[in-house]
């Protein structure tokens, strides 16, 4: 009872209406920028974190709420209507919906696309609030070297679940650590991979890392690529934007599977939500019985329903290690991470005790959120298809100089800019040569967590790593770590022996 208590406190945080105003904006926001093709919620929240500079806390995190689930819905719309994906969870909803739209159902598709968001969002928003308060009355009995093992346990769950070859994934998560050790060592005073540069000291921002390599990559990848782009092929709407009875009867059932199935899989360090979609679209297809096992790729409405729940669920999933243990599990959450930072702010359970009125008010606002995005969704899908007309120079300039402004407000600093400039061509150097960028920006976020927290475990055991790994808790993550850096190797093994091409999809799938 004592979490219902919190929450109905937190709902008198959120219905203020300064805070619905701020809740609107983000979905808003969350969705327009989450319809253009290729840009994920990663590089949504990387993009609009200069917005909320100036803001309170509170309201900011009710935004955040807001961008997220919009940016995780947005994608849906040029998937079903223009076969091109606005960010990688939506993969699998292009593959049925696109065919749906095709066949004149385009609206139903994205009908069952908007309610399967909404209950999934639902049923994950009221998973997170009973499991991240678990974690915490948990989380305070860990010490050092329990945190240790966890954050490693993230980074491996990232690294071996990042979709490309396994050299170039652990090169991707020694590269995140180095950048988030430059700087000034806290506990000796040394410096630390400055090279003799004074404006190192301080060490890289983890929004600089966001914001360079999400959205000043994204931007230098596109200019890269502009030639070899293809038109977009556009369906046009046609009929009712509702679904008829008998697809809402074969919606509802993979909705439900498809919240449980993405809750579970995003509350997994790494797995995340394209990974979620995979196994979801996996599992309708497998549930489908008769002439309805033959329509999946021919334009199955469960082929829509199942991945986009799944879709939606895991980011209240993602959410329950983050608040709950303060570790972020993949790219989104670990640029969420930069915004607790913004404030301040660390995640994790000392934030339940510090600030219930941020905690609490986040979480009735993803309730909202999930309101607003159904109301807003259905009636302004032609909206949503328009923002596609805008000119793709205009577009990424915008982006361009909303990310400069953003990063020089920070600190009115110049050599804040040349960092993120520098960072930009590394992620497009990245993107370039298949490089996956998720591990990079989790081990600048992690990285002194997992300094500092390894020097206090090495101080508990008097030097002795033998210690260390052996004591329960810490040696049964570390073999949880173990197992996570060999799932895809065993994956790809599987897919070879049995010629299962979905289970080697799967295996080379990106996080999110």
């Amino acid at each position: 009872m004592e979490v219902f208590g919190s929450l109905l406190g937190g709902f008198a945080t959120a219905l203020t209406p300064q805070n619905l105003l701020y809740a609107g904006i983000g979905v808003f926001l969350g969705t327009a920028i989450g319809v253009l093709p290729g840009i994920g919620p990663a590089l949504t929240i990387s993009l609009l974190l200069p917005i909320t500079f100036g803001l309170d806390a509170v309201p900011a995190f009710i935004m955040f709420g807001g961008i997220y689930y919009g940016a995780m819905y947005g994608g849906s719309t040029t998937s079903i209507l223009v076969n091109t994906p606005g960010e990688s969870a939506s993969v699998v909803t292009a593959i049925d919906g696109y065919q749906m739209a095709k066949k004149g159902r385009g609206g139903a598709a994205l009908a069952t696309s908007a309610i399967g968001s909404f209950v999934a969002g639902t049923i994950a928003t009221f998973l997170l609030m009973f499991l991240a308060v678990a974690l915490v009355s948990f989380a305070v009995k860990l010490g050092p070297p329990e945190y240790f093992a966890i954050m490693l346990l993230a980074l491996a769950a990232v690294t071996s679940l990042s979709g490309t070859s396994a050299p170039k994934s652990f090169f991707a998560t020694l590269l995140g650590l180095a950048l988030g050790l430059v700087g000034t060592d806290n506990q000796t005073g040394q410096l630390r991979l400055t090279f003799g540069i004074s404006e190192l000291e301080s060490g890289i921002d983890v929004v600089l890392g966001a914001i360079g390599l999400f959205a000043v990559g994204e931007v230098l990848w596109y200019a890269a690529t502009l030639r070899s782009q293809q038109a977009e092929e556009r369906i046009t709407l046609k009929g009712s934007i509702w679904m008829n009875g008998e697809e809402f009867r074969r919606s509802w059932p993979a909705w439900l599977r498809g919240s449980a199935v993405g809750f579970f899989i995003g509350a997994l360090p790494g797995a995340g939500a394209t990974i979620a979609s995979f196994i979801s679209y996996a599992v309708e297809k497998a549930t489908a019985r008769g002439r309805r096992k033959s329509e999946f790729g021919k334009g199955a409405i469960e082929g829509v329903a199942g991945p986009e729940a799944s879709n939606n669920a895991s980011a209240g999933g993602a959410l329950v290690p983050l608040l709950g243990l303060g570790i972020p599990g993949s790219g989104t959450t670990a640029v969420m991470v930069a915004a607790f930072q913004i404030y301040g702010l660390q995640p994790g359970p000392l934030l339940f005790d510090k600030r219930p009125d941020l905690v609490w008010g986040l979480i009735a606002s993803l309730y909202l959120a999930n309101a607003m995005l159904l109301v807003l969704n259905l009636p302004l899908v032609g909206l949503w298809v328009r923002l596609l007309d805008i000119p793709k120079p205009l577009l990424y300039g915008g982006i361009l100089i909303v990310s400069a402004v953003g990063v020089y407000s920070l600190n009115r600093s110049a050599t804040d800019l040349i960092v993120v400039f520098v960072l930009g061509v590394v992620g497009y150097l990245m993107r370039r040569f298949d490089y996956p960028l998720a591990p990079v920006i989790l081990g600048i976020v992690l990285a002194p967590l997992i300094d500092n927290n390894f020097r206090r475990a090495m101080i508990m055991t008097d030097g002795d790593v033998i210690r260390l790994v052996t004591r329960p808790a810490t040696a049964t993550t570390l073999v949880i770590a173990l197992a996570f850096l060999m799932l895809p190797f065993m994956l790809r093994l599987y897919a070879r022996r049995t010629g299962n091409r979905e289970v080697a999809e799967l295996a080379e799938t990106d996080v999110g």
